[in-house]
């Protein structure tokens, strides 16, 4: 089977969103607040893992 790095387009805006102020907040909180706070806030565990250490996989779009 062949993978593809192309992704469907967003759909969940809100979780973009959340994670957007959660990344923003890292130099005043930390990585540990801030996995925290994307936990309380019910980012799915894969996307929160992906965004906090694998940056360079976010979406730019």
């Amino acid at each position: 089977m062949i993978q593809s790095n192309h992704r469907a387009p967003r759909t969940d805006f809100r979780t973009r969103d959340v994670v957007n102020q959660a990344i923003a907040a890292i130099p005043q909180l930390g990585l540990q607040q801030v996995a925290e706070y994307l936990n309380a806030m019910n980012v799915p565990p894969e996307i929160a893992i992906r965004t906090l250490v694998y940056p360079e996989r976010r979406r730019n779009y």
